[in-house]
């Protein structure tokens, strides 16, 4: 059996399937009257694919306030400079080690937290401030350890690295700022397992999977046909109150953009 039919099946038969039965999609919420919204894209682009015209067409067709992107390169970057200034005259960028670039578009200052190593090796974590209409929020940028093996393995893999993705982002959370509201956002490479959980326990909300859940952002065609899964997520703090979250089918990375509009929480 190749490396990839065995991908496939594992996910087939151990995710569950689009569509299965779970929670009821929240119904959007209204704008709370004379208060700002805030909203916040997380986009993987697929570092294969450069500066492909088509991610950055879905990017500026969204027209968030605020862009979180993984696997960015060098030649992205630079297209993001060209065609997306003057929409985000705010751009911050790091790559590294293959599909570990990170990206911040902003239509509002942007300062650069701490830029921190995966304890397990792979990607790094990025924290950023910006200062939004709702006032400074932090965000998180995380593109956990997929669930491979370190012999390449993806079914051993899928049993064994739930820990190391849940260390992983244990590890940046400690850069946390207590006193600003916070965003974590990105690929999570787990559509449930110990890192949501982590993030559950420490308070935080998944805003997708109020507003659409099961909905899937990613999708991978096989010989056995195209699987979908929900790896993309958008985690706030009790201090953000999310308004709605939806999947948009656009680009032409194997994720899909997640989107977010949120405001500040407030007290009764």
């Amino acid at each position: 059996m190749s490396a990839v039919t065995s991908r496939a099946l594992l996910f087939f038969f151990l995710l569950p399937p689009t569509g299965a039965c779970g929670p009821s999609a929240q119904a959007p919420l209204a704008p709370s009257p004379g208060r700002p919204v805030l909203t916040v894209l997380t986009f993987n682009v697929n570092y294969g694919l450069r500066d492909a015209p088509e991610n950055l067409d879905a990017i500026r067709d969204a027209d968030a306030d605020l862009v979180l992107l993984q696997e960015t390169t060098p030649e992205l970057e630079a297209a993001a400079d060209r065609q997306l200034r003057e929409l985000y005259p705010h751009q911050r960028f790091r790559h590294c080690c293959g599909a570990g670039g990170l990206g911040v578009l902003s239509k509002h200052a942007v300062e650069e937290g701490p830029y921190l190593e995966s304890p397990a090796g792979w990607f790094p974590g990025w924290w950023v401030r910006v200062d939004s209409p709702l006032g400074r929020v932090q965000a998180l940028l995380v593109h956990l350890r997929p669930p491979v093996s370190d012999d390449g393995s993806w079914v051993k893999g899928y049993f064994t690295t739930g820990d190391v993705r849940r260390r992983e982002l244990a590890a940046y959370l400690e850069h946390r700022d207590p006193e600003l509201p916070t965003l974590v956002a990105g690929d999570f490479n787990e559509a449930r397992g110990p890192a949501l959980e982590l993030l559950a326990a420490e308070g935080l909300v998944d805003a997708l999977a109020s507003f659409a859940p099961g909905e899937p952002t990613f999708r991978w065609r096989t010989s056995l046909g195209t699987l979908r899964f929900v790896l993309d997520h958008l985690f706030h703090d009790e201090g953000l109150r999310a308004l709605d979250a939806e999947v948009l089918d656009s680009g032409v990375s194997d994720h899909l953009p997640v989107k977010v509009c949120l405001q500040a929480a407030v007290s009764d």
